[in-house]
């Protein structure tokens, strides 16, 4: 066969993937980061779960990456449970099924442990495919120690949790890291610095984008920071130091103390230039303030602003 038609001849269809479970970690900011693996997975899926489909067909758009099935199902914390059995049947069917989350590796701080884990009890394949992850990217490049670190995930909403989990893991040893939004980034920096004393930290924002930034600090010193970020951020806080001080709030983890409401004024002042700036009567303003900085009543603050009003 001459090289002209050999040249001619179609090439051979991939094989279909083996039935299974594959968790595909997809760019947090740069596309460039998708795996020619994820790639393939992607395309040659019979279905793809996805956190939401509205942005996963965008993103698929984006990168070109074609399929020769349709298929997306949406899998976030409100359906997980619901959806697992769709899932497990489509495998027993021989199918592969593709999670995937808004950004990064799935199921890490994101819906799909409890389909992984039914997958696995069912006897199904469960497979990984790596790639970028926010918290390792940040832990990678922010300096601080890398090990051993702890991932916090989101810390709870109420201060009384958040509180405990972080005494939970104050004498660890560990770098702590955890993700957090801009309107609750004061006032949680400020509780962990009650709760686990003065440490160095990282916010790491934009990861992977034209405009990634670190921004390093300690948490006995918040005011000299800038907080002022947008979107979402990683936070990776590090160990205690050999010999460093006392957590702010003793050992014991207590409520804030005088001398830590003293230590956060500055921090407090801003906040309440913050919130009044947004307007709204001095009740309301003193309850968006509290829900930013720990340690101190709606009253104590309405107080406050009565003097500085």
């Amino acid at each position: 066969m001459s090289p002209a038609s050999a040249e001619s001849l179609p090439a051979p269809e991939a094989p279909p993937l083996a039935p299974g479970l594959y968790l595909v970690a997809t760019p947090i900011g740069n596309d460039a980061d998708l795996s020619p693996r994820a790639r393939d997975v992607l395309t040659r899926a019979d279905a793809i779960l996805a956190e939401d489909t509205r942005r996963a067909g965008l993103f698929f758009r984006r990168l070109l990456i074609t399929r020769a099935r349709p298929g997306f199902f949406s899998l976030h914390e409100h359906n997980e449970t619901g959806r697992i059995p769709q899932v497990l049947d489509m495998l027993a069917q021989g199918q592969a099924v593709a999670l995937i989350s808004d950004a990064g590796t799935p199921v890490l701080s994101d819906p799909g442990f409890r389909l992984a884990r039914a997958c696995r009890e069912s006897g199904f394949r469960v497979t990984c495919v790596p790639g970028p992850s926010a918290p390792v990217t940040a832990l990678a490049a922010c300096g601080l120690p890398p090990a051993p670190y702890t991932f916090l995930g989101f810390l709870p909403r109420t201060k009384g949790q958040a509180q405990k989990l972080l005494a939970r893991h104050a004498a660890t040893g560990a770098t702590l890291v955890f993700f957090e939004r801009k309107d609750r980034l004061a006032a949680t920096l400020a509780l962990a610095a009650g709760v686990l004393g003065d440490r160095e930290f990282a916010l790491c924002r934009e990861l992977t984008k034209v405009y990634e930034e670190f921004i390093l600090g300690r948490l006995g010193r918040l005011t000299e920071a800038n907080l002022d970020v947008l979107g979402e951020v990683t936070v990776v806080v590090g160990p205690e130091a050999l010999g460093g001080p006392e957590p702010v709030n003793g050992p014991d983890g207590a409520d804030p103390t005088t001398d830590q409401a003293a230590a956060l004024a500055p921090l407090l002042a801003l906040v309440i230039a913050e919130e009044k700036a947004r307007g709204g009567k001095p009740r309301e303003v003193a309850r968006r303030v509290a829900l930013r900085v720990p340690g101190m009543s709606v009253k104590e603050i309405y107080e406050r602003l009565g003097h500085n009003s």
